[in-house]
């Protein structure tokens, strides 16, 4: 209908749209410029006396301060910051902001706390710089301090990181990382300590704070002229140092130099100076500076008067000119010049709008200064107003462009406060200031949530309507919260599925009910059961009393008990169908289990209200007592037999229970104190399982007969023996088993035996005589030299201990230290006394028969030889029995009583150098064992030998990434070091013991011959062999896919290379491998050529037309017949002159065969060509409509069409040097490239 309305002529245009319009940049996120809010109260200006809590206050300038430029909501970074600080390092931080934008920080806490939240402080807040500065290795260590201790200090004192590189690092740069002014005194003092500690003249000489300028002139000339001078060193403090030493450091002519000149300098400007005071406002000292202080050394300069500027925290605006009196006029000029080379302006505006006129990342802002360069525009956001300085032309410029848009703002923009409960802010904002931003974004306004002794305020500013909006909402939202009330319900967890629901329907219900309630329960993982219930107040307690309605009836109709029914009636109790368990399930709305029929258990669980469980389980008994006889019946059994009787886990008992078909036994509660068991089950099985209780019951009664044996406590060790070996022999003789009592035991002599009456009896008697034994206790004694009593009470008595546990616990006591006796005394049974006194007697005679020898091994070979943490020396002690003391590192003294100079010849000390204690390891024991323990210290000095290796195959022993070389030295315990690559030397030095080196040695020398067979079959493997075939055979040579080629390669383990098409040489083909297998390679390739030489080919005249049937889908027609008559059949590119010639190639017989068949072929599908031609004549031809319409662009058919978009862009002229220009030094013209055609280029 629509388009019968449309004249006939007007075609139809689809809507045009620009491509910005259409897909329109994505919004970035609004800048939050809510103002920080001090949460940390006012500061406390009280005096504290007599306490240990000191108070810093330092301020950090506007122009060195470090933003915090994010975007998100409610960001407070200064205050987390601060709060952070607090945290980490106990200080209590207070900050404010002044007018200038600068930051004041008050710290108080304990000294050190306080510099290290000042340090933390400054790092956070105040723009960070770095140097570096070279000082003499040497004097590292001073700057450290002990422990690193002096430059903690420093660093806390300067409020500066600063890093000292290690001793393995050769550079010698100390880099410092902090503030200006930090920098400054860090340098300062690590200079004056490196020229302290230098080995050279050091001269430091006092010159008055004031006087520095002179001596170092404007922008450091003149200092650093006299540095170069006289070759020295010299430090002056910096201005934010108030220190007037000037320290000088150098050759020591060069000192003197220095400082004789530096104190004329000094001397000279005494007399001459003059002072001249005068008053400039401090917001105008910042020109009177200039940039890095380049106008006070611009003066300095020009007049050699030293501008003396009062401190940043200072309030006062006194400018001190020192100088001599003809020049103070000059100065003075240059410093009024300064100071009033700018114009100072306010703007009145409210500082809720100065957000608005600065513009998103400063875009407004910029856009009226970017051609006022010299204007400075201050914002302060405790104030009305916006501080423009600058020269006054382009002040006045920027003040009236200000007016205008603080004018057109406040017209246009309004605000509104509400106050809020600080409860419902979370609320307000939102999941990640979801609610806050939506409003943003849809509403234009922006607002700022404050929370401030006790002010909690919501600041919405923007637009009128957007605020009003904004506001409406915002109230609304409030209403609501606070009618709202959250209550908990406990529930327990196995309620959750019934409440929920299949797929959540009884909660979607419930919430659908209730639905301006919401009920959170606890997550899978939480081990909470309290449900929360949040929502209007009424609704709340409805939700409230109608789910504890339903967790009552759950809990009422969760009652649930077990059934033990014999497997073979269930199927009775289910009936037929199911109709039995049906039927008693509807009647007693009750919920049956049964289990499942691979279960053995035959327990039915029955869940539901309790009085129709009940109901339900006696249907159930009922019917299994009438299919089956079942009886009940009662057994006493005494109740110390029960845990016997029931086995570990019930084990025994349940056997039983299986053993007679399944019969219930049920044993009465400890409680009760009954010694009646119930059975109960078929009559046959119950009289069995009784008879088996009943029998076991006696045999534990006849097991259980015990009997008591007295005996001293301290005398049970002697009855049991080492490893329990006398105690363990009794119980085998006599089968009983004896219980001694336990440290929880009162009784500590009684001894229980428990078991048959006769070997209870046996084992009495058996322990009863070994008592009377032990009973006869003997104290004995027997003499010990007072020299040896060291050894057998050293390590806590150590020795003694072992003795008295291998002679059956006798007591040994040696007399006490500085008692001159040799009386051991030993106490026990007499048989133990004497295998005692033996022993002692054999430890004696082994220490009297030990001696103490040297062996003499280099010190720097000590740690070798000792092993990693003492392996290897602590192998030799415990395989020698000997002692083997290392002597201490430091004592180098000369040692001169060798008791072996046959150690010479070893090569262990070299002849030049004299031995020294250092060396001298001592080996005490048996003088055999001391020897061998000699000799074995000697084998594992390390010794190093070459091996000549050609350089050629250390590549090869190094293996990849080191693999094998570390491989060699981890398997052999040796050090390996190869020759240097610049060097190329044909040997590897190992180093080890000479045991290890000698078997390192002869590995290496085995793969060395390895790699020399390996090169050597290279060398036979690199043969070469060319032979020229005609390109025209290369493709079957190499065959389909390059099966023929591969083959050959195979076979002969030969790589066959071809050149490329068109090289000059690529008739040559190339044959790589064992000469022998080259030439028979070489043969299958000639056998291959000299086939295809016996072929003859024939070109066949077919036409085009008919070439794409010959060949068929995917060459399967051409490939059959290529088969059928062993034939190769070539057809034309499309780039060849003759588009109708085939090439067919073969044996002249399959030739002319095949050619025959390919005319027949011709002449059969030809006809089908022109009889399709013949129909295709009488088709009418295709209108120009149709054609349009084909490709979419009928006047019917609409369209979407978007204009700009970077498709319809040119693409860049990759020719073109104006697009592309070089990177310069090119020489060559540029040759003119015809631009490709079409946006994009030509069509591939």
């Amino acid at each position: 209908m629509q388009q019968a309305v449309m004249e006939e002529e007007a075609a139809y245009e689809p809507p045009s749209l620009k491509y910005d319009d259409a897909f329109p940049a994505l919004p970035e996120s609004v800048t939050s410029a809510s103002p920080t809010v001090n949460q940390l109260g006012q500061w406390n200006n009280k005096m504290r006396i007599g306490s240990s809590v000191v108070t810093q206050v330092f301020r950090v300038p506007f122009e060195e301060r470090k933003f915090d430029h994010s975007d998100k909501f409610g960001e407070g970074e200064s205050l987390r910051t601060c709060l952070m600080i607090m945290k980490e390092t106990g200080a209590h931080i207070e900050i404010s902001s002044s007018k200038d934008m600068s930051l004041t920080f008050l710290v108080t806490g304990k000294q050190n706390a306080v510099l290290d939240a000042r340090r933390r402080i400054l790092t956070h807040f105040q723009t960070q710089a770095s140097m570096s500065i070279s000082i003499p290795k040497e004097h590292h260590r001073f700057i450290l301090g002990k422990s690193g201790t002096k430059l903690k200090e420093l660093e806390k004192t300067t409020a500066t990181k600063i890093s000292v590189p290690n001793m393995a690092d050769s550079s010698d740069k100390i880099t410092i990382t902090g503030t200006k002014e930090g920098i400054e005194k860090a340098v300062h003092e690590i200079k004056v300590t490196s020229d302290e500690q230098s080995k050279q003249a050091y001269e430091r000489i006092s010159v008055p704070k004031m006087y520095h300028p002179f001596i170092y002139g404007a922008h450091n000339e003149k200092v650093t002229a006299l540095m170069n001078e006289t070759g020295v060193r010299i430090n002056i403090p910096p201005l934010s140092v108030q220190k007037d030493d000037i320290t000088i450091a150098g050759e020591k002519e060069g000192v003197m130099t220095a400082k004789e000149r530096i104190l004329s300098i000094y001397q000279e400007m005494e007399k001459k100076c003059t002072l001249v005071s005068v008053e400039v406002p401090k917001s105008q000292h910042k020109y009177v500076i200039g940039h890095r202080g380049s106008t006070i050394a611009e003066i300095l300069h020009t007049t050699g008067v030293s501008v003396e500027m009062p401190p940043n925290d200072s309030s006062t605006g006194t400018i001190n000119l020192r100088g001599p009196h003809d020049k103070l006029g000059v100065a003075l000029s240059m410093v009024y010049e300064k100071a009033n080379s700018v114009l100072t302006a306010t703007v009145d505006a409210p500082n809720w709008i100065h957000k608005y006129i600065i513009g998103r990342k400063g875009a407004n802002i910029r856009g009226i200064t970017q051609d006022l360069t010299k204007v400075h525009v201050e914002f302060t956001d405790k104030e009305d107003r916006i501080k423009i300085e600058g020269p006054p032309e382009e002040v006045e410029k920027a003040q009236a462009a200000l007016e205008t848009m603080a004018a057109d703002l406040i017209s246009k923009l309004t605000f509104v406060v509400m106050t809020v409960d600080p409860k419902f802010y979370k609320h307000i904002i939102g999941k990640s200031g979801a609610n806050v931003n939506r409003m943003k974004d849809e509403l234009g306004v922006v607002i700022n949530i404050a929370e401030n002794d006790g002010n909690n305020v919501i600041r919405i500013e923007g637009n009128k309507s957007g605020v009003e909006r904004a506001k409406q909402e915002l109230e609304d939202m409030v209403h609501k919260l606070e009618n709202e009330k959250e209550r908990d319900i406990i529930i327990d967890h196995r309620f959750y599925r019934n409440i929920i629901g299949s797929k959540g329907d009884n909660i979607r219900e419930i919430r659908e009910m209730f639905n301006q309630v919401q009920i959170t329960f606890p997550g899978p993982g939480e081990k909470r059961d309290v449900v929360k219930i949040r929502g209007p107040k009424e609704d709340v307690d409805k939700c409230h009393k109608y789910l504890l309605k339903i967790v009552k009836e759950l809990n009422e109709s969760s009652y649930m008990i077990e059934v033990p029914i014999y497997k073979q009636f269930h199927k009775f109790v289910i009936g037929k169908g199911g109709a039995n368990i049906r039927k008693i399930r509807d009647e007693t709305q009750t919920k049956i289990d049964l289990p499942a029929e691979g279960e053995k258990s035959d327990v039915i669980a029955i869940t539901g209200k309790k009085e129709n469980v009940e109901e339900a389980r006696e249907r159930i008994q009922k019917i299994q007592n009438e299919l089956a006889n079942i009886v009940t019946e009662e057994i006493v059994i005494p109740p110390q037999f029960y845990n016997s009787l029931i086995g570990a886990g019930g084990k025994l008992i349940h056997a039983i229970m299986e053993d007679c078909g399944g019969v219930a036994i049920k044993f009465p509660q400890a409680e009760s104190r009954s010694d009646k068991v119930t059975v109960r089950g078929p009559k046959e099985d119950v009289m069995k399982a009784c008879q088996q209780l009943l029998e076991l019951t006696t045999e534990r009664q006849l097991s259980s007969y015990s009997a008591e044996v007295r005996a001293k406590p301290q005398h049970h060790k002697f009855l049991i023996g080492k490893n329990g070996v006398n105690i363990k022999k009794i119980r085998d003789l006599t089968g009983a088993r004896i219980v001694f009592p336990t440290d929880k035991d009162d009784d500590k002599e009684a001894i229980t035996i428990i078991g048959k009456q006769e070997a209870v009896e046996h084992a009495k008697a058996e322990l009863e005589a070994t008592i009377k034994e032990i009973d006869n206790i003997v104290e004995s004694d027997m003499s010990v030299e007072p020299k040896y009593h060291r050894h057998f009470v050293a390590r806590r008595g150590d020795v003694l201990h072992r003795i008295s546990d291998e002679c059956g616990g006798v007591m040994i006591s040696f007399p006490r230290p500085g008692v001159q006796s040799d009386r051991v005394v030993l106490k026990g049974a007499k048989e133990c006394i004497e295998m005692a006194k033996q022993r002692i007697q054999e430890i004696v005679t082994d220490l009297e028969s030990m001696i103490s020898i040297e062996c003499i091994i280099p010190q720097k070979h000590h740690r070798t030889v000792m092993g990693a943490k003492g392996f290897k020396v602590q192998g030799i002690t415990s395989e020698f029995d000997v002692q083997i003391k290392f002597p201490d590192r430091d004592a180098q003294e000369e040692y001169h009583n060798h008791q072996d100079e046959g150690q010479q010849p070893n090569g262990v000390v070299e002849e030049h150098e004299p031995v020294r204690m250092c060396d001298v390891i001592r080996i005490t024991g048996k003088q055999e064992n001391c020897e061998a323990a000699k000799r074995a210290l000697l084998d594992l000095v390390p010794v190093t030998v070459e091996v000549d290796v050609p350089f050629d195959f250390h590549r090869s022993i190094i293996g990849q990434k080191g693999k094998d070389v570390r491989e060699l030295m981890e398997r052999y315990d040796v050090h390996i070091v190869l020759s240097p690559a610049d060097q190329r030397l044909d040997i590897i030095k190992i180093s080890g013991t000479p045991a290890c080196v000698e078997r390192a040695k002869v590995a290496i020398e085995e793969r060395c011959k390895e790699l020399e067979a390996e090169r050597q079959d290279r060398i036979l493997k690199s043969f070469e062999l060319k032979i020229e075939v005609d390109p025209e055979y290369h493709p079957k040579i190499i065959g389909r896919k390059g099966a023929v080629i591969s083959k050959i390669r195979s076979d002969h383990g030969v790589q066959i290379n071809f050149l490329k098409k068109g090289d000059p040489e690529e008739h040559i083909i190339t044959i790589t491998g064992y000469e022998q297998s080259t030439l028979a390679a070489r043969d299958d390739i000639m056998k291959i050529v000299n086939d295809l030489n016996d072929m003859v080919k024939e070109e066949v005249h077919i036409d085009a037309r008919v070439h794409s049937r010959l060949i068929g889908a995917r060459g399967r027609n051409i490939r059959k017949i290529m088969e059928q008559y062993n034939v190769d059949i070539k057809f034309p590119r499309s780039t060849d002159a003759d588009p109708d010639i085939v090439t067919v190639i073969g044996a002249e017989e399959n030739v002319l065969d095949a050619r025959e068949h390919l005319l027949n072929l011709e002449e059969e599908y030809m006809q089908d060509v022109n009889e399709a031609e013949i129909r295709e004549s009488y088709r009418p031809n295709s209108s120009r409509g149709d054609d349009d319409a084909s490709l979419g662009h009928g006047r019917g058919v609409s369209g979407f069409v978007v204009k700009g978009g970077p498709w319809e862009q040119r693409a860049p002229d990759t020719a073109s040097t104006s697009e592309f220009p070089s990177f310069g030094g090119g020489g060559d013209t540029p040759q003119n490239v015809p631009s490709p055609s079409g946006a994009w280029g030509s069509r591939r």
